[in-house]
């Protein structure tokens, strides 16, 4: 048998094993709060949101209703992947799995794609039922090329959790240390990393939240490079050309491999060097 084929076959059992599980039926509520809804309520025609602006096509409203992706998604990729391997380990059936013929680098793609096609299969559902909401309320489909850097921009950042998620389960010898791990960083990138611009902007003698100051929004721009979240906005922002923060399309789509490649080379090399 191929590695692929190993790497396809474990990678399904996961998949199989979390899609279908109560941890999955409970978040589907949630995930349906937070896509489709989140799609509906920026549609509605009478919307007016903070400084007067009024989402004006379907790309405005599926950027801004992204922030159903970034608050709920995440955390979801988050809580499926946390124990990924943390559970084997207080099981003992971590020692067994790597005591397997298949290199632990294969067993870590796996993991990886296990656990990230586990959220992305429903969460690619919502969008599509987003979209469906979009086209009913605005009477308008996103663009093709809207669309892809939309379906591609939400498939990267819920890789960039499940990889964290996967990292700290590798760190944490108990799934409670591992789902404190991985709920700490998806609270300091969605919530904290604003406390981080302001302290650089305050400390850089620019004015803090001024939009129309380009200092504050250059400044928040470039930030948001070394934030996942930020880097997923700033894909999005590619296909709004009323939106900009000085950074090119390349530095978004560029950072993008590097918010994908780094941890995915962590994780092989935490699985390598780890003890059962």
């Amino acid at each position: 048998m191929s590695d692929w084929n190993k790497i396809r076959i474990m990678a399904a059992r996961v998949r199989k094993e979390r899609l279908f599980g109560i941890r999955m039926k409970i978040m589907l509520p949630i995930l349906v709060l937070f896509i489709p809804g989140m799609a509906w309520g920026f549609s509605d025609p009478n919307i007016i949101l903070p400084g007067g602006h009024q989402p004006s096509n379907a790309m405005e409203v599926l950027f801004y209703a992204s922030l159903g992706i970034v608050f709920g998604a995440t955390m979801c990729a988050v809580l499926l992947s946390f124990d990924g391997i943390s559970r084997d380990r207080a099981s003992g059936m971590l020692e067994v799995r790597l005591a397997q013929p298949m290199p632990r680098k294969e067993q870590a793609t796996a993991l990886i794609l296990g656990y990230w096609q586990t959220i992305l299969i429903p969460v690619y559902a919502l969008m599509m039922v987003s979209l469906i909401i979009v086209r009913v309320r605005m009477n308008e489909w996103p663009s093709l090329i809207e669309t892809i850097v939309y379906f591609l921009s939400t498939a990267l950042i819920l890789l960039w959790y499940t990889l964290f998620a996967l990292i700290a389960s590798t760190s944490a010898k108990e799934q409670g240390t591992a789902v404190a791990f991985g709920v700490g960083v998806w609270f300091f990138f969605t919530f904290l990393w604003a406390l981080v611009t302001t302290m650089v902007a305050y400390a850089s003698g620019i004015s803090i939240g001024e939009a129309k100051d380009p200092a504050w929004v250059a400044l928040e721009g470039a930030l948001d490079l070394l934030s996942p979240n930020g880097v997923y906005h700033h894909l999005l922002e590619t296909q709004l050309p009323t939106i900009e923060r000085g950074i090119a399309t390349w530095q978004a789509w560029a950072m993008a491999i590097v918010w994908s490649v780094i941890p995915w080379r962590i994780l092989h090399r935490r699985m390598e060097a780890l003890v059962p």
